[in-house]
């Protein structure tokens, strides 16, 4: 990269994802230095991680996302950082298109949309929503919202052309855990919050049975993930599997 994309570091924050990890950090082979802040994995996510010449791998104990992503990012010495999950993957056309930004002073990030990648095939839709990823030093702030972190960018924030591809082959068991922790943060974020103060998809949510019902349509007959065949069905699956269990910790804590 001879243009903006010299500028920039790319972070990529990990925790066992040896299944992810070689895919995203190949397309980053184009920055002089891609930064991977690892949660002590016990897998080979820290390995394949160190083969690549460009990666500096930093390990850290994890308390929360909000308080990891703010750590990760300090350690860039850029202006801007791109910042990705290890199941993210920049494509050449996204590359390309980041080389060629020219953001003068009153930019301070860019919000990416994302393709949905299941069973090895790009999916018509998702549920997943767009959000900033790359971002100027100074001019954004991490927070916890439920089980994950939002970013607040201060400032304008464009939006990129090209999306960010999402492809995430972990094994159906990981998910199933890794969405045993994530909702139980929800469902303490739900209660805590009024009914009037929810957006629709939290007042669904906070319904409790209605939400499973709700996710299957919108995935499969709204989205047209049934279009897709069985990755779509098998993604539609993963958002009922998530639904429920939801809709068993409202439940558990009457």
């Amino acid at each position: 990269m001879s243009g903006f994309g010299a500028e920039i570091t790319p972070i990529v924050t990990t925790r066992d994802e040896a299944a992810n990890i070689e895919r995203s950090l190949r397309g980053l082979t184009w920055a002089r230095e891609v930064i991977v802040v690892d949660n002590f994995s016990e897998d080979e996510t820290v390995r394949i991680a160190s083969s690549f010449p460009n990666v500096r791998v930093i390990q850290r104990p994890f308390d929360d996302l909000a308080a990891q992503w703010t750590f990760a990012t300090a350690q860039a010495k850029s202006e801007w950082m791109l910042t990705l999950d290890a199941e993210y993957i920049v494509s050449d056309t996204l590359a390309h298109e980041i080389d060629a930004l020219a953001p003068d002073e009153a930019v301070s990030g860019y919000e990416a949309s994302f393709t949905y990648i299941s069973r090895g095939r790009p999916l018509r839709g998702s549920l997943y929503p767009p959000r900033a990823v790359l971002l100027r030093r100074g001019r954004y702030e991490f927070v916890m919202d439920g089980h994950t972190q939002r970013v607040n960018v201060q400032g304008s924030v464009r939006s990129l052309q090209h999306r960010v591809m999402h492809d995430d082959r972990k094994p159906m068991r990981r998910f199933i855990a890794r969405q045993r922790r994530y909702m139980g943060d929800e469902a303490k974020k739900l209660r805590a919050t009024s009914f009037g103060a929810l957006p629709l998809s939290g007042k669904i949510r906070k319904l409790r049975v209605i939400a499973p019902f709700a996710v299957a349509v919108q995935t499969l007959f709204v989205k047209g993930l049934i279009l897709d065949g069985w990755p779509g069905i098998y993604c539609a699956c993963e958002r009922l599997i998530a639904e429920c269990i939801l809709t068993r910790e409202l439940f558990r804590a009457q």
